[in-house]
């Protein structure tokens, strides 16, 4: 990039001559004074004028220093000065740029805009009361045309010797002169104004960087009205993003950005870490869903309203003006955030994660309650098993989401038997609106809640929760139909090696005792029993019921025509085939080459049946059991063994079947095309 030169009357000017310097682009800075030299940074790519130039001296500058481009970051009111570097420009033939301040007027009965400060000084002129003056040292001799102006004016100007002298010499002297360099905060511009008692505040429209927006703050908190003295003359140019961009674009500038994850908490404000506040104040552009920005943008900077993690980094690739960019996440960044997915989205980047508060630990402070046992879930957007949270953990917290979700999760609660439960409902959390409503499933059945909210549920039941297999067979609800008993179970469900997320198939369920205890186990996972008889299929669901496991789905149809749409499992038990047990194991090994089997056999015919399946297959580690229960019963004083039905138990890993030769078509003949449609056709794609 060819060398730049920057007219710097203002802190974007300084700013920009800042961030070309750091990139390695030689820039030349001109500012009007010392003390505005002083201002500037030091770097070996950066040289200073400090004097004021007429337009003749700038072309001869513009030529010594043979610049490429020269950008007019000279004050709005700085009217003269633009005009000379525009006629200096046209003669040198050098290429001219305008940096705008963003105007920020608008509509307030507490703001009474002017024209110019001889408009602003005849306003005084008819009314009382003492005024703080901003608008700078040059025109304060116009001040001094309102009667006793000397006891209702405060001065503030520049911290110069000069100044200083120059506003003695017109009256400003003593407590009526303030001598300080700004911008100044919303909080100092406040203490002013209300040390003085001052009615007004006067000052120039400058944008955003001169301090303007915490000036009309101020004086609105400390009941004085604003006189804005406006722009002198509409404009041309453009804002310092749309100027970084342009630089980029075209003169080849290399910047370095930093993108941070900010949690912003509940939402309010006052709920917001310092830490968090501050890069949000330092933002060149915020990033967040619609009720996120509401909350953070009050100083009207540059927005992107979006959650969506690609059309977030798209619009940052196309923007690349703005280097300090944050991300506005609700809660905490690291509690079922988006974080995790913009992280993945932006690896490219330098990336901060800042974290906020979290919903729970708001929530549970607010009921002083502790959080260290709470169980973490939501159910915003997502599918999980809380009823198994709720059963097993005396303390369950999630987060809410749907116009339904509180009314469905009393409906499921009470469903499933949890009557006595409590419930925690937070809504609006940290704002004024905040609202905790407590009770039962029962009682909170028919209020009414917002989508969002948190909710912590207490059971302290769950204490003396059974956390190992093997349910009494007393237990189940039972009726005719057959079932896996007791022990037996206890060993099967031993034999599948389960996992808290393994998608199970119950095939030939019966009364659905193994698919409960499966179910219990892989809690975050899914079991799909499979049974062909009515009677059967009503108490599965009866016990689904009893025992609260949501996780199990009943799918009524004959394997394995019926898991022929289900999603693919890691896991089965076959408790009963209907003489299509080869069938079935083709489909599942099918589905999942590695699939985890554990096959029940209690008649011989079965059990000859499965073991040709497995050899037929080529499965090489079967491991094959035969259980031989017997129990007590009491007759008179006596206690006597009574023996069950000795059991088969079969079990392999799918991924020991050797694929080799024509697997599928010497395995195939004794099944129908519908039996094994479909996915066998995708497995042999996979393994081509």
């Amino acid at each position: 990039m060819s060398k730049i030169l920057i007219f710097a009357g203002t802190i974007e000017g300084r700013s920009l001559a800042e961030e070309l310097a750091g990139s390695g682009t030689q820039v030349h800075v001109c500012v009007a004074t010392e003390y505005g030299e002083k201002l500037l940074p030091k770097g070996d790519n950066l040289s200073i004028t400090s004097s004021r130039l007429n337009a003749k001296e700038m072309k001869q500058l513009m030529e010594a220093e043979q610049v490429s481009l020269v950008i007019d970051a000279t004050h709005p009111y700085a009217v003269i000065v633009s005009e000379n570097i525009k006629e200096a420009c046209k003669e040198a033939e050098t290429a001219y740029l305008r940096l705008l301040r963003d105007s920020l007027q608008s509509e307030n009965e507490d703001i009474i805009y002017m024209e110019s400060v001889d408009e602003a000084v005849e306003y005084l002129k008819t009314v009382e009361g003492n005024a703080l003056l901003t608008t700078g040292s040059k025109e304060l001799e116009k001040y001094t045309g309102v009667p006793d102006y000397k006891n209702r004016f405060y001065a503030r100007v520049l911290s110069t010797p000069e100044v200083a002298a120059q506003c003695a010499e017109l009256g400003f002297e003593g407590k009526n002169l303030i001598c300080m360099q700004g911008p100044f905060s919303e909080e100092l511009n406040y203490a002013m104004l209300k040390q003085i008692d001052a009615k007004y505040l006067v000052t120039k429209e400058s944008g955003k960087a001169g301090g303007y927006l915490e000036k009309i703050e101020a004086s609105h908190l400390a009941g004085a009205k604003a006189i804005v003295i406006g722009r002198p003359s509409k404009e041309e140019g453009i804002s310092y993003s749309e100027c970084l961009k342009l630089l980029i674009e075209n003169y080849g500038l290399k910047t370095k950005r930093q993108i941070t994850l900010a949690g912003i908490g509940m939402g309010s404000e006052e709920n917001m870490t310092v830490e968090v506040a501050e890069a949000c104040q330092g933002a060149d552009l915020l990033i967040g869903a619609e009720r996120i920005l509401e909350a953070l943008n009050k100083n009207d900077r540059p927005i992107f309203e979006s959650y969506k993690p690609m059309e977030i980094r798209a619009y940052i690739e196309e923007h690349p003006e703005y280097k300090r960019i944050v991300i506005a996440l609700s809660g905490d960044t690291g509690f079922y955030s988006g974080a995790k997915r913009l992280l993945e989205e932006l690896k490219e980047y330098e990336v901060t994660v800042l974290p906020g508060i979290s919903s729970c630990i708001y929530l549970c402070a607010a009921l002083q309650t502790s959080w260290e046992e709470v169980r973490f879930y939501s159910i915003h957007g997502r599918e999980e098993n809380i009823l198994h949270g709720i059963r097993t953990q005396e303390k369950v917290f999630t987060l809410m989401g749907g116009k339904q979700g509180m009314n469905e999760l009393c409906r499921k609660l009470i469903e499933y038997g949890f009557h006595d439960v409590w419930l925690s409902v937070g809504e609006r959390l940290s704002y004024p609106e905040e609202k905790i409503t407590k009770g039962t499933p029962q009682e909170l059945l028919e209020q009414n809640f917002s989508e969002l909210c948190a909710v912590l549920i207490e059971n302290p039941a769950a204490k003396n929760t059974v956390i190992t297999p093997g349910l009494p067979d007393e237990a189940f609800i039972r009726g005719k139909v057959p079932m896996t008993k007791e022990e037996v179970r206890s060993i099967s469900v031993a034999k599948m090696r389960l996992n808290s997320s393994s998608v199970i198939y119950d095939i030939g369920a019966g009364t659905g005792s193994v698919a409960v205890e499966l179910a219990l186990m892989a809690d975050k996972g899914k079991v799909y029993a499979i049974e062909k008889k009515k009677e059967a299929v009503q108490l599965i669901e009866e016990n689904k019921r009893k025992f609260g496991v949501d996780n199990l789905l009943v799918i009524e149809g004959t394997a394995p025509d019926a898991m022929k749409d289900l999603p693919i499992p890691t896991h089965a038990f076959i408790g009963g085939s209907t003489g299509n047990l080869r069938s079935i194991l083709i489909q599942l090994l099918a589905s999942n080459p590695s699939i985890r089997v554990v096959i029940n056999a209690i008649a011989l015919e079965t059990v000859v049946e499965a073991v040709e399946s497995i050899k037929a297959l080529g499965i090489t580690d079967a491991e094959f059991v035969q259980a031989s229960i017997s129990k007590a019963q009491t007759l008179g004083n006596y206690h006597m063994m009574m023996g069950q039905n000795p059991v088969y138990i079969i079990a392999f890993t799918g991924g020991s079947v050797e694929m080799k030769g024509d697997f599928h078509k010497a395995n195939l003949c004794s099944c129908s095309d519908s039996q094994v449609s479909g996915r066998m056709e995708v497995h042999e794609d996979e393994t081509a």
